[in-house]
């Protein structure tokens, strides 16, 4: 019991509250709290865990206040607990927290629409989007409306039309290629602000005393016209709008455009905090975070007692379980490393395994060239039966896939990088989809770098000739998509600096190792095949200049 105080204590102190006046208050006397969390993006025990929700959720009702709880997206995604479930565990979770409404963010497809549709039907909260349609007519309903002790509130969901290049593409579309999903996208944005403006008026005239946008939005000026300033500014009847997909931590107050106040929120990512919008009894609002800044998390720290301790260890438990299903099968060995000596080659070499690695990026993304970056592959996959685990041992670094438009001279400098070690190792040497080249190792490289190993130019002859984009020859002047992982191409890993300022088609879709599996067991049907025996000859070596 002491144990019990003491923690109850510590979170009276941190909320704010004081220990004393635990008397229930009359129902109108008593303030209304929707706390919310945003891009948890699979991370149920960083921050402050699903298990700090709870406790603080309790002991704001322990305080005498009706509170709310509300997901605004990417929560199904990302981390290995819930990739390897493909978002079960985590809907699993969120039944038992008990959340009251959940947005779509854009990471929510990134195992496909049929699994989004299977996941939706498994939560025991309602997804909302006013947005979000098939040929025209919405999924989900555009809001609901929560009455508290005669005041009610109105949810209204907003996911981010840039999903459709945020996400997988081709999950939006029909066989045929044709977009059929959509989020009310193009007009300048306008087609959006209808759709959310519908949606409040309708909420507003069906009693709702207070409206609450649940945004998946986020403040990148590069997301205009769809960030959350766009929305409010172009909207009237808003009170607060609560946001994702930025992971910032803002707490902003703006005009609409009656030039009337509307409360922005945000709570940054993986529970590092917990947002909150208050309703006071006499109809104030307020907004504000109960952060976690420390490395361990908060049951680590304050050994919070939680139902969500269990529940997290159990899902854990079913992880495991999940890692050791067997997923694919495999009639080849797939290797980084030469059997006959034990050198690697995947970072010197055309491998089957890079091979393989690179063509799951092609496929997901439709792009016309795929790279992956010979250092990001760390593992074998032996021929026979294949689980989770050993597919995600290949890519362990939590990269995300991403495409943009590249011209053919950028292209040729990017090979020219990856060979300009050759041959010794480069973490960064490309392995290739949908290109094929010649390195004439004859040649000196001409690569130039800056002092931190950043390409800056190639002075001189260039080693990469004979470049074929399927089966045409490289044009240097022409535009053509180019998919890899963030770290590569946004973050300009291995010293690649030639496209983080390019436009990028499709920004952070999927995560490596979902990218594999899928590969693995939808476009090759669950079978690695004799089409990965050998190293497919997409790089060929010329040793001597040709007479």
């Amino acid at each position: 019991m002491k144990k019990l105080k003491a923690l109850l204590l510590v979170f009276c102190l941190l909320l704010g509250f004081t220990v004393s006046g635990q008397a229930a208050a009359a129902p109108r006397e008593k303030d209304i709290v929707i706390l919310f969390t945003s891009d948890v993006h699979g991370s149920v025990d960083s921050g402050w865990t699903y298990s700090g929700v709870d406790v603080i959720r309790k002991q704001l009702e322990a305080k005498g206040n009706h509170v709310l709880l509300v997901d605004n997206g990417d929560s199904i995604q990302g981390e290995p607990l819930a990739t390897m479930t493909a978002g079960g565990a985590i809907i699993e979770l969120m039944n038992t927290l008990g959340y009251d409404v959940a947005t779509i963010g854009n990471h929510e497809f990134d195992y496909g629409m049929e699994r989004f549709m299977e996941l939706a039907a498994m939560a025991n909260f309602p997804y909302v989007s006013c947005n979000f349609n098939k040929e025209g007519k919405l999924v989900f309903a555009p809001y609901v409306i929560k009455e508290i002790d005669g005041t009610k509130i109105a949810f209204v969901g907003i996911t981010t039309p840039w999903t459709l290049r945020s996400s997988t593409p081709k999950y939006f579309m029909d066989g045929k290629g044709n977009f059929i999903y959509g989020f009310m996208q193009g007009e300048d944005g306008k087609k959006l602000y209808v759709a959310v403006q519908k949606a409040v008026d309708e909420a507003r005239a069906k009693g709702a005393d207070y409206v609450v946008a649940m945004a998946h939005l986020g403040n990148v000026a590069e997301d205009a016209p769809y960030t959350y300033a766009d929305v409010l500014s172009n909207t009237t009847g808003i009170d607060v709008l609560v946001d994702g997909h930025s992971h910032d931590l803002d707490q902003v107050v703006m005009k609409n455009k009656a030039g009337q106040k509307v409360f922005r929120a945000a709570c940054g990512t993986k529970l590092e905090a917990i947002g909150y919008v208050r309703i006071t009894a006499k109809g104030e609002i307020s907004t504000g975070l109960y952060k976690w800044e420390n490395a361990e998390n908060a049951i680590a720290v304050l050994g919070l007692e939680s139902k969500m301790n269990e529940a997290i260890q159990k899902a854990k438990e079913k992880f495991n379980a999940a890692l050791a299903e067997v997923v694919a099968t495999s009639t080849v060995d797939l290797l980084t490393k030469d059997p006959a000596n034990g050198i690697r080659l995947v970072r010197n070499q055309e491998t089957n395994i890079g091979d393989l690695c690179a063509d799951a990026y092609r496929y997901i993304s439709g792009a016309d060239i795929a790279f992956v970056n010979g250092g990001g592959v760390r593992s074998d996959l032996r021929k026979g039966n294949l689980t989770r685990e050993d597919i995600f041992k290949i890519h362990p670094f939590g990269n995300m896939l991403c495409v943009c438009e590249a011209t053919g001279q950028e292209i040729l400098d990017a090979l020219e990088f990856s060979v300009h070690a050759w041959p010794e190792e480069f973490g960064g040497w490309l392995c290739p989809s949908g290109i094929s080249y010649e390195v004439h190792t004859y040649l000196k490289s001409s690569v130039q770098t800056d002092e931190a190993g950043m390409f800056t130019g190639v002075n001189g002859e260039y080693r990469v000739k004979n470049v074929y984009v399927g089966g045409e020859p490289l044009d240097l002047k022409k535009t053509y998509t180019v998919a890899s992982h963030n770290y590569l191409l946004q973050n300009m890993g291995d010293g690649y600096t030639m496209f983080a300022d390019n436009v990028f088609t499709q920004d952070n879709v999927m995560l490596d190792v979902q990218v594999l599996i899928t590969y693995i067991t939808e476009g090759l049907g669950g079978v690695i095949g004799a089409e990965y025996a050998e190293p497919e000859g997409r790089i060929i070596f010329v040793e001597e200049k040709r007479k």
